[in-house]
């Protein structure tokens, strides 16, 4: 599930709030683009059963029902949150992507959150090491977090 959620981005690109595209579009898009993924190009391999069962790996992590699809939505999040601890190291403090710690906001499982406190709290160690202060999860500007919230909400 967590290698098949990302396929659609293969073709379509991974769309982000800050791209301004609406979540009905970017959910349309990927929609298309698995349609395309699990029939046209895989549904006559096996009489189309493997296309049909990436198609409904895919949608159970879009409904997010499942226990499994929330774990992966949860470490999709993190992987972001990641994600952005690495680029501000390498950037060594000269580039502050602390709005992209919002995320965290929206993770679900209990373990999950753990988790990615204890990274958050890394992080401020770091800036502090630095003695510099950053933002935690700030989001400037009202139309970014309603595209935030939207996104991952």
């Amino acid at each position: 599930m967590a290698l098949v959620h990302d396929m659609a981005e293969s073709l379509v690109g991974d769309i982000t709030p800050v791209d301004g595209v609406p979540k009905p579009e970017k959910n349309r898009r990927e929609a298309a683009t698995m349609d395309y993924l699990t029939t046209a190009l895989l549904g006559n391999v096996h009489g189309g059963l493997v296309g049909s069962q990436l198609r409904d790996i895919w949608e159970e992590y879009e409904k997010n029902e499942t226990l499994e699809a929330k774990f992966v939505h949860d470490i999709d999040k993190m992987e972001l949150v990641l994600q952005m601890m690495e680029y501000e190291r390498a950037h060594k403090g000269a580039l502050d992507l602390g709005e992209f710690a919002y995320v965290a906001t929206q993770i679900l499982l209990p373990e999950v959150k753990a988790w990615c406190d204890e990274l958050l709290e890394e992080r401020k160690t770091y800036w502090e090491s630095l003695g510099k202060q950053t933002r935690v999860g700030a989001v400037s500007g009202t139309e970014l977090y309603e595209r935030l919230e939207e996104y991952y909400g």
